[in-house]
């Protein structure tokens, strides 16, 4: 069955002045125009997107929209209606709807803004939502550290960058870990660095960003090593004391004292970090 705002791989049934007409299951057949349907025949398949033109029917198109349901992207307002909404260009002839109801905040024509695509269940039809907080961190994250993820840069915070992680989770990556600024609604690799007890996520740009936590971390053992097991570095410790001894920041030494307390090769004392077969005093 041909699924509404989904890419589908439909067979074609007949052709007509119009275009194809293409297998949809209960939704019955699914006009393909003309002008999308070079290169199919009669009794082939053909992968197409199904959404609703602007007379509300069915409808398949071999364009590809910047996001499908349930997906995020960055994507320009076309027109403001101020009693109903706004209309966004998603890549498609026919514009996607932003209903007030789904609104947060005002909005201004060529304007750059976040939202994802989603069926509405009342009118049967697609629309966009840019209350993101409410169809983000549905489910705990199913992520482990290390783990390559698709991220969308979605704003600025007043620690770094705010992403969504595979159209499921919020994420931050910190400004100090940062060559350069981001660009709002680009999409970039990144890795998983840290989940942290509350649930939330921090990220690293690239496997650089990855990697250089390990590399912090293997600096600590080395010098914990040097310093005879024990050195007087914790979560409290002055940021200028840790950039003078390790070279990095407050946060990625404790991102690295954190992993290596999970790795279960140093103890975090209150007043020290120590390997875990030196004695504490």
């Amino acid at each position: 069955m041909a699924q509404l705002g989904k890419r589908n791989l439909l067979t074609v049934l007949r052709s007509a002045p119009p275009g194809l007409y293409l297998d949809g299951g209960t939704h019955g057949e699914i006009l393909l125009p003309g002008k999308f349907a070079a290169g199919a025949a009669v009794g082939g398949q053909i992968e197409v997107f199904v959404y609703r033109d602007s007379e509300d029917r069915l409808v398949a198109t071999t364009e590809k929209p910047r996001a499908v349901v349930g997906e995020f992207a960055c994507l320009r307002v076309v027109s403001i209606n101020p009693r109903i909404g706004v209309f966004l260009d998603w890549g498609l002839g026919k514009d996607l709807f932003l209903p007030v109801r789904e609104q947060d905040g005002p909005v201004r024509p060529d304007e750059w803004i976040i939202v994802q695509v989603m069926h509405d269940e009342r009118s049967d039809r697609l629309i966009a939502t840019a209350r993101l907080n409410r169809r983000l961190n549905l489910v705990p994250p199913p992520y482990h550290e290390g783990e390559s993820v698709h991220l969308l840069v979605a704003g600025r915070s007043p620690l770094g960058y705010n992403l969504i992680i595979n159209h499921a989770h919020w994420g931050l990556i910190y400004s100090s870990d940062l060559s350069e600024p981001l660009k709002i609604g680009s999409v970039v690799e990144g890795y998983v660095r840290a989940i942290r007890p509350d649930g939330k996520i921090d990220l690293a740009l690239g496997r650089a960003g990855y990697r250089r936590v390990a590399t912090v971390s293997d600096q600590i053992l080395e010098k914990l090593k040097a310093s005879g097991g024990r050195m007087p570095f914790h979560d409290n410790s002055d940021p200028e004391a840790i950039r003078a001894t390790f070279g990095v920041s407050k946060k990625a030494f404790k991102q690295a004292i954190g992993g290596l307390f999970r790795d279960r090769l140093i103890f975090i004392d209150p007043d020290g970090i120590r390997l875990v077969e030196a004695k504490k005093p």
